[in-house]
């Protein structure tokens, strides 16, 4: 029997529309021209659907142009630090504090300056900014004279290239790095102007505090009704769903949980129809899972040496049940060195190496809500039982035991 054609071109619309939510998920910042031009041009022509959604149910903004598709996506809890920017090389470092404030000046200073820039005179204003009497007291100071300082502005160069606000038109980092040479860029000002994912433009904000600077930042309007309660607490709980790996009931107040309980099937059912996310619900909380397994910025399983740690450990915790120090930890992995080390990288089985081995799969597993990181060690959370060895039998208030195993899941935030 022939399908209908309005059932055909139905389909059709919705599995763009569910390509184009998901790109804008993975990647919030996309160009008409580049390696995502398919999907901004897909964005684009959903622009009024995805727009209208992501409004009522995130209260993230979505501003289309022709040159940009840019998703201001505002984390619920703005202190999680376990998604760190990284410059885009192989080696995928995070950014540490002075590369934060070293971008955040190189934006002012480009802001500032004309279409085009060389990385030299960048530079020269970054320190010039950086001589502000508020940052020195701060205990924050840049000459660039140093070669790891001007490899951290070269990672916030490179970064800013990934995300298309600068285009290199010639030269080469590593050569201003080594003090060889110079970089000119063009500058994309219209990537440049949508960067910043604010409800209140920062020179507005007067709390001094860090916390309450965020919070002013992105402060909702009055909720000053019940109606825009439960708006706030549905937009709070769906950008979690969408955004977190985990949603755990004991993280949240007493009326988040009581809306949650009440909304769960809505809230999940919205999600699911746009993306293709399917709810995972357990006694503790809830998973967004992803089929297709690419909606993500960490993965787990992965293949490799820190993978392969990474998973040993996350069994290893799972049979600790508890608190385990960090001492322990790299005790274990100097273990298993030594019955899993063939299959390891040679610098993975350097003496000493122990540290920054369980150091980059703690991150890890942290950065995906398995376990809670404390000064002296680290405490698993109750999804890290799917990477249990064996069976592990787990049950949902009012429905039957299932058994978790492990399973393609969207985790992580751009």
């Amino acid at each position: 029997m022939t399908t209908p054609l309005a059932e055909v071109l139905d389909g059709q619309h919705a599995a763009e529309l569910r390509k184009a939510a998901r790109a804008l998920l993975k990647q919030p910042l996309l160009l008409a021209n580049g390696t995502h031009a398919d999907e901004f041009r897909l964005v684009r022509r959903h622009a009024s659907e995805l727009r209208e959604w992501f409004d009522r149910n995130t209260g993230w903004p979505l501003q289309i142009d022709a040159e940009t598709a840019r998703l201001g996506k505002i984390p619920v809890r703005l202190t999680d630090a376990t998604h760190p920017a990284r410059e885009a090389t192989r080696s995928a470092a995070p950014f540490t504090r002075r590369r934060y404030v070293l971008l955040c000046l190189a934006l002012a200073a480009l802001e500032r300056g004309e279409a085009q820039i060389a990385l030299g005179r960048l530079a020269d204003q970054v320190v010039l900014d950086a001589a502000d009497p508020q940052l020195a007291a701060a205990g924050i100071r840049f000459t660039l004279d140093r070669r790891d300082e001007r490899l951290d502005l070269a990672a916030v160069v490179r970064l800013l290239l990934g995300l298309g606000v600068l285009r290199r038109v010639a030269g080469d980092e590593d050569a201003y790095v080594s003090g060889a040479g110079d970089v000119l860029y063009d500058v994309e000002r219209r990537v440049l102007a949508g960067l910043l994912a604010t409800r209140r433009g920062p020179s507005t904000i007067r709390a001094r505090a860090m916390e309450e600077r965020l919070a002013e930042l992105t402060a909702e309007t009055a909720l000053d009704s019940d109606e825009l309660r439960f708006r706030a607490m549905r937009r709070a709980l769906t950008r979690r769903l969408l955004d977190d790996p985990v949603l755990y009931y004991d993280e949240l107040t007493d009326a988040e949980l009581g809306y949650l309980t009440r909304q769960r099937g809505f809230l999940t059912a919205r999600i699911t129809e746009l993306t293709g996310l399917v709810a995972e619900v357990r006694a503790e909380g809830i998973a967004m899972v992803d089929p297709e397994d690419d909606l993500t910025d960490i993965r787990m399983p992965e293949s490799g040496t820190h993978g392969h740690i990474t998973l040993l450990l996350a069994e290893h915790l799972t049979a600790a049940g508890g608190f385990v120090t960090t001492a322990a930890l790299e005790r274990r992995v100097a273990d298993l060195a030594s019955e899993h080390g063939g299959f390891w990288s040679k610098s993975a089985r350097e003496p000493g190496a122990e540290g920054e081995l369980v150091e980059q799969a703690v991150a890890r597993l942290a950065a995906l809500g398995l376990i809670s990181r404390t000064p002296e060690g680290v405490v698993p959370r109750p999804a890290l039982a799917r990477y249990a060895v064996g069976p592990t039998v787990v049950v949902e208030p009012g429905a039957a035991a299932t058994t978790a195993v492990p399973a393609p899941r969207k985790a992580g935030r751009r």
